[in-house]
């Protein structure tokens, strides 16, 4: 079974539906120039929102940062009961690998494509994390995912996959069965595919997204 990630939330309303439609994994933005970013009191709040969910059925509460320092994970760590710590910077593999030590949580590493030169150093990163998401690389070196484009899906074709992986970028429910039955990949994460307007999820759209990917299972 596809898991499938919303990323991006800041209402409660928005994390309620993810959860009770059966996400497996629930984002929550640490990056101020982000048009979705939380902040820590505020994620905090929200991941109340779910704990009533058994531990067992509750999605994995996924912190995205980008090029942090510890004093920041750490901070946020001391309000929000993150499962999953993803780098969606410039960091290295020494980084990931000292991240998952420093924190003793699993760690996923968005790769930004763009053409087959942005993969060359995906091996070095497969053995440094738990996970590893394809999103599509922006322009704008400031915007980091959640762009709404698709890159080539044919550049991941070849690969020889080490470590569970989640595809990204511009997926919404128009795409997404295409993209698994091109792909298989282990989780799909949806963001802009799933909001009214920039930054603002749609339950609605939610339900039916996390719908289409299961019937496609």
């Amino acid at each position: 079974m596809t898991h499938i990630k919303i990323c991006g939330l800041t209402t409660e309303e928005s994390l309620r539906s993810a959860a009770e439609n059966g996400a497996d994994f629930i984002g929550l933005v640490f990056y101020p120039p982000s048009p979705r970013a939380v902040m820590t009191d505020q994620a905090a709040a929200l991941a109340k929102t779910i704990r009533h969910i058994p531990a067992s059925a509750r999605p994995q509460l996924t912190g995205l940062f980008v090029n942090a320092d510890d004093a920041l994970i750490a901070d946020v760590l001391d309000h929000v009961p993150l499962d999953l710590l993803q780098l969606h910077g410039d960091e290295t593999p020494q980084r990931c690998r000292d991240v998952r030590t420093q924190f003793d949580l699993p760690v996923m590493k968005a790769i930004p494509v763009a053409t087959q030169d942005d993969l060359k150093h995906l091996a070095a990163y497969q053995d440094a994390c738990d996970w590893i998401l394809f999103d599509t690389k922006s322009a704008n070196s400031a915007e980091k995912g959640g762009t709404g484009q698709c890159f080539d899906w044919a550049l991941l074709s070849d690969i020889r996959h080490t470590t569970p992986w989640m595809l990204a970028g511009g997926l919404n429910r128009d795409n997404i069965t295409d993209a698994l039955q091109r792909l298989s990949p282990d989780a799909v994460d949806v963001s802009s595919g799933v909001e009214e307007q920039r930054g603002v999820k749609n339950s609605a759209m939610i339900k039916e997204f996390i719908e289409t990917v299961r019937q496609s299972d």
